[in-house]
């Protein structure tokens, strides 16, 4: 267990928190921290962004055990949500910025207001890294990362963690981690403390050059639209900038029109970016994101397609190269 406890204190330390539990994956983290604090009759509000393993958990599991499930707009004020809340209400699940689509939340803003209402909130905090952002200092109730992206940060291991500041939510998370028989191996606990040693450096590199390649991409005459929360003049910029030291690898960007197939013309010319829907370790990534927004019930509508990108450890000067192939790529094909 001296792996698994010298994690759990370095993810603590980072966190600001009191206790940290471990799962076997990011997902199991989100859906074991919710089961630790669910029971049948409560009701959990859920931002429409959340990570969509997420979604289809609180779709076909906690509603099968009497937790009711409402989704809200990512955009909606801290007041306005509130308002919503009823007395069933027990947790508010937020991801900022969102899965997909980068939307920003006031987490301060609505744990403050939670809080005075004896509602639990959670965040899940994976871009943030636990690093970048510290829900738990914001005075959300429970952090929640995949450890299996940015903390791993080379691709080869699963893990997440579920970290609080209150001495009973410490022992929940840690009751719930025993009554589903959740674990990690400790080779694996200690690829993790591995990956730590380096996330400020690659947390560093990866961030400056997403930004880099980001305002690259919003002066090329194909693309519409830039989605990324550090990026002075993106939705969601004045909350990065409050409340975030740096921003990592991720974000999106939007084609001007065109169909699925000019899309896929774009992604098949890429040669340094992987296709890939993980993201947090050494390797660039693309994915195109509109498969993926039509359970949503607050779909935000955008101008062409939706391509969402992490920018790995490359040169970003080689990267901005591949992607203006793509963009000709694309062009060829809309043409």
């Amino acid at each position: 267990m001296a792996a698994h406890d010298a994690l759990k204190s370095a993810l603590g330390e980072m966190e600001g928190a009191l206790g940290v539990s471990l799962y076997p994956s990011g997902l199991a983290a989100l859906t074991g921290a919710m089961l630790a604090v669910l029971k049948a009759g409560d009701e959990v509000l859920v931002v429409d962004n959340i990570y969509k393993p997420t979604r289809r958990f609180c779709d076909q599991v906690l509603a099968r055990y009497g937790v009711t499930v409402r989704y809200f707009d990512p955009l909606l004020s801290p007041e306005d949500l509130l308002a919503s809340a009823t007395e069933a209400t027990r947790l508010i699940a937020m991801e900022s910025p969102g899965s997909l689509t980068f939307e920003m939340q006031d987490l301060a803003a609505v744990a403050r207001l939670a809080k005075a209402r004896g509602i639990l909130t959670l965040a899940d905090n994976t871009w943030g890294a636990g690093y970048l952002f510290k829900p738990l200092a914001q005075g959300v109730d429970i952090s929640v990362q995949a450890l299996t992206k940015y903390v791993g940060g080379h691709s080869d291991v699963f893990m997440g963690s579920a970290a609080a500041s209150d001495p009973a939510l410490v022992r929940q998370l840690e009751d719930g981690v025993h009554n589903l028989g959740w674990a990690v191996a400790a080779e694996d606990a200690y690829q993790m403390l591995r990956g730590l040693r380096t996330l400020p450096t690659r947390l560093a590199r990866q961030g400056e050059a997403g930004l880099k390649i980001a305002g690259w991409l919003a002066k090329q005459p194909e693309v519409a639209q830039v989605i990324h929360p550090a990026l002075p003049g993106s939705a969601g910029h004045e909350l990065w900038a409050r409340d975030y030291s740096g921003a990592c690898g991720l974000f999106g960007f939007v084609l001007k029109p065109g169909s699925q197939a000019c899309a896929n013309a774009f992604l098949n010319a890429l040669k340094l970016f992987g296709l890939g829907f993980s993201w947090g370790g050494f390797e660039s990534l693309a994915i195109l994101c509109d498969p993926q927004l039509g359970k949503r019930k607050f779909a935000p509508r955008y101008a062409g397609p939706l391509m969402r990108l992490h920018i790995g450890l490359e040169n970003e000067d080689e990267l901005i190269a591949d992607l203006r192939a793509g963009l000709d790529a694309y062009a060829a094909a809309t043409a």
